[in-house]
């Protein structure tokens, strides 16, 4: 069976149950990270040697990096609606999965991190505002791009939506004021029509 090692309310391990849930794969998904530990024990440094999560173990096949991890299990279960087999269609996908989890972090990270992980009288207004400022930059182009296909890349579903929907979930749920993005709001009421990202990513912000 898949393990997954990884805390459910990690950005990145969500996409990675996501994933395995669009697939109907069983796996056997293990606590890690923060209040759980295991990350620094040399059993799971052997695995995964930057010491962060998820990490899985697919039958001898270990891998970290979520975004990775989703490629390949898409790929191996030769789900080409989720991972195009074309050549342009495939990079399109992966430039835009790694886009969410450059550019669109740099943004959020800090935000949630301030607003949901920081006590509020230890909190950085300046932080929060500029945190704002990049993740809006954000979800205007995830907005404008949905605005004109439908999805991140194309007319369905694919592997392009993961990281960014998962953001996009957040940025619904902080307890900040949203500009009108009427294309992202349809997106993300789409995406809540999914019962995986209902199951693994529509979450209390913890």
């Amino acid at each position: 069976m898949l393990k997954v090692w990884g805390r459910r309310n990690s950005i990145n391990v969500m996409k990675v149950l996501w994933i395995c849930d669009e697939l109907n794969l069983p796996i056997e998904q293990i606590d890690a990270g923060l209040q759980y530990g295991i990350v620094n024990t040399p059993e799971y440094a052997a695995m995964n040697p930057n010491r962060r999560v998820p990490t899985i173990d697919d039958h001898g096949t270990i891998l970290f990096e979520s975004n990775v991890i989703c490629r390949y299990l898409a790929v191996k279960h030769q789900r080409h609606d989720l991972m195009p087999g074309d050549l342009e269609d495939r990079f399109s996908v992966e430039r835009w999965m790694d886009w969410a989890s450059i550019s669109i972090s740099q943004g959020m990270t800090p935000l949630f991190w301030q607003l949901v992980r920081t006590p509020e009288e230890k909190r950085s207004a300046e932080a929060i505002a500029n945190a704002i400022v990049e993740s809006e930059r954000c979800m205007r182009i995830i907005n404008d791009q949905v605005e004109k296909t439908g999805f991140m890349h194309g007319d369905h579903f694919t592997l392009a939506d993961v990281p960014s929907a998962a953001f996009v979930h957040r940025w619904f749920k902080l307890p900040i004021a949203h500009a009108s993005l009427p294309a992202l709001e349809d997106y993300y009421q789409r995406m809540l029509k999914r019962p995986a990202y209902v199951k693994h990513v529509a979450l209390e912000l913890s």
